[in-house]
């Protein structure tokens, strides 16, 4: 069994671990029961009764949070011509073609998201080894292989999470600060409950959502009801 500390043993005293809390509850107490000395993330935790095994129910996609997520994202763009100019008007951190795909290959990773035109992706791809493990790697799917650079590099900017179901059948997603207030979280939360919700696979059996969780960066798991949630 894992040992926690004494920071955790005192936060956890707070959350009864034998109920399910309601969204504003669990926004209330993530906050509450952080106990890092810096701005902490929160975190949200979903177990789906998806197979990810099967191709229609690996869910995927992205959305911008309607207050952000609190992070400055630092965003790389492998486009030429007229994207690469939209990429830099829009605030893009890094913008090119041969000479950046150059730079990853040699250990250049200090980015957070990476976007790309279609006509790109042929090179971009040459970097599967490097940018696949991370997470990193341009995909139609979350809206990082676009024609329209300006918007995907607007959207990372302005906030954008994206959503993945791995191979327990779980998604982690990153909601905010524990520097944002109850009803900022809250907002954030219900966005991409329904995102996941829309995303629910016809395929897919039984009650959609089993578990929901919410834990700041440094803080012991808060779950919801999931039948309020499905």
């Amino acid at each position: 069994m894992p040992k926690h500390g004494k920071k955790y043993l005192e936060a956890a005293k707070k959350v009864d671990a034998n109920k399910l809390y309601s969204v504003a509850e669990a926004m209330k107490l993530v906050k509450e029961t952080s106990y890092a000395n810096f701005d902490a993330s929160v975190e949200v935790s979903y177990n789906l009764s998806v197979d990810p095994k099967q191709a229609d129910q690996q869910i995927r996609g992205s959305l911008v949070l309607p207050n952000g997520t609190g992070k400055t994202q630092k965003v790389i763009v492998f486009a030429e011509g007229p994207q690469a100019e939209q990429a830099k008007a829009a605030g893009a951190d890094e913008v090119g073609s041969d000479e950046l795909v150059e730079k990853v290959q040699n250990g250049y990773l200090d980015f957070d998201v990476v976007v790309a035109t279609p006509m790109m992706m042929a090179k971009v791809g040459r970097l599967g080894r490097v940018l696949g493990p991370k997470g990193l790697m341009p995909n139609p799917k979350t809206g990082t292989v676009t024609m329209d650079i300006e918007k995907a590099v607007k959207n990372v900017k302005a906030g954008q999470v994206e959503y993945r179901v791995d191979r327990q059948a779980a998604i982690h997603a990153a909601i905010g600060k524990v520097s944002f207030t109850e009803e900022q979280l809250a907002e954030n939360f219900d966005a991409l409950r329904d995102v996941i919700l829309r995303a629910r696979p016809a395929s897919a059996k039984g009650q959609y959502i089993k578990s929901v969780a919410v834990a700041a960066t440094f803080g012991p798991g808060i779950k919801l009801d999931p039948l309020n949630l499905n």
